[in-house]
């Protein structure tokens, strides 16, 4: 289980291609006779190569953006957008969303938003002599959040009881939010006036960031072809359900995660902490996160198991955003993602080798 090249995110997809895997002994899965993991997985296979294929519709040449995409999605995560303005950051987040047959919301984020046009608010009724409350935007399963930092961070703050735990509490009263949830937010790095920067407890509350950029020519090529006479949002249907999404989730819960990747990822993460070039390492909630992630990217790759290979494909998006440089890294254009990867190649990897019964086990790591 050496690490090596990152690991394709669907096999037989445009993301790469999937060497078969070699499954261990998984001691404890929850697998029912009736079901085999194998028929699991191929079920979770076959519908997110349907999710993929549609949002890439709508967003030509980005794979590995979608394939980001779906594992927070899969791994119960939110999702920051973050580019320059043009490249597809709300068509993303409308795509992935028209794609699931849920209930969507989308937010324009303006300076005069205020929190209660998020969560909703209590109105008073006069025929029944009471107050009664109005559900906001929020209440829906995919919520698009477009130029989120357009927002004061009082607005903002609207969201963070929501992406933490799933609920609103308005006037006393805690009202739950449906299943399942996930906010797609987008923001421009470039153009800061009138923005605020998102606080740090708001970025931490997003499972990954991704930025899109700019395509290559081919991808250009054909998205002028494709996109000059039609919209391709306008013809996008959905090709999966909610119900169909949880049963997806509790699949990628099933994913082992065995005792040596899970103190591989604690080791990573508290690895940021040490950095001198940081003011602010990844809290443990990126911790929670990343084996989520994890667990979500072995699912896509068609494994019931982590490796760490998986860990290395998810680390810089679930991680990089989260990291606070101090001024001189900053004055060394240092950036997040080039400390995530350097910090990969420096924190042991724990090996894996098969064992005389054929079953494979842990043992030290080393570095790579």
């Amino acid at each position: 289980m050496t690490p090596s090249t990152q690991p394709a995110a669907l096999p037989d997809h445009a993301f790469g291609q999937g060497a078969p895997a070699v499954k261990p002994t998984v001691t404890g899965a929850a697998h029912s006779p009736q079901t085999r993991p194998d028929d699991v997985l191929g079920e979770l296979h076959t519908a997110v190569q349907r999710i993929a294929a549609n949002v890439e519709k709508v967003l030509v040449g980005k794979p590995d953006v979608v394939r980001i995409s779906l594992v927070a999605l899969l791994a119960e995560g939110h999702l920051l957008v973050e580019d320059v303005p043009g490249v597809g950051k709300t068509s993303l987040a409308k795509a992935l969303a028209r794609s699931i047959d849920c209930t969507v919301s989308r937010i324009q984020f303006t300076p005069d938003l205020l929190p209660s046009d998020i969560t909703g608010s209590s109105i008073y009724n006069r025929q029944g002599n009471e107050f009664e409350f109005r559900p906001g935007p929020v209440f829906a399963n995919i919520v698009v959040g477009d130029e989120i930092n357009r927002a004061s961070p009082k607005t903002q703050s609207a969201l963070l009881e929501c992406m933490e735990e799933h609920q609103v509490t308005v006037d006393g009263k805690t009202y739950p939010l449906g299943a399942p949830f996930m906010v797609i937010a987008t923001q421009n790095p470039i153009e800061m006036e009138g923005t605020y920067a998102l606080p740090e407890a708001q970025r931490d509350r997003f499972t990954a960031r991704v930025s899109i950029g700019y395509p290559d020519p081919a991808a250009e090529l054909a998205m002028v072809d494709e996109h000059a006479g039609t919209n391709p949002m306008d013809e996008l249907r959905p090709v999966s359900d909610a119900a169909q999404i949880l049963k997806l989730v509790q699949t990628v819960r099933r994913v082992h995660l065995s005792q040596e990747i899970r103190r591989y990822a604690v080791e990573l993460v508290s690895a940021t902490r040490r950095l001198p070039e940081l003011r602010l390492g990844a809290s443990p909630r990126s911790t929670l996160h990343l084996v989520r992630a994890a667990r979500a990217q072995a699912a896509l790759a068609g494994r019931d198991f982590v490796v760490p290979d998986d860990i290395h494909a998810v680390a810089v998006p679930v991680l990089a955003h989260r990291l606070v440089l101090t001024a001189e890294a900053q004055a060394a254009r240092r950036s997040p993602a080039d400390l995530v990867r350097s910090l990969i190649q420096r924190v042991p990897v724990p090996q894996a080798t098969p064992s005389p019964n054929g079953q494979y086990t842990q043992n030290a790591g080393t570095n790579r």
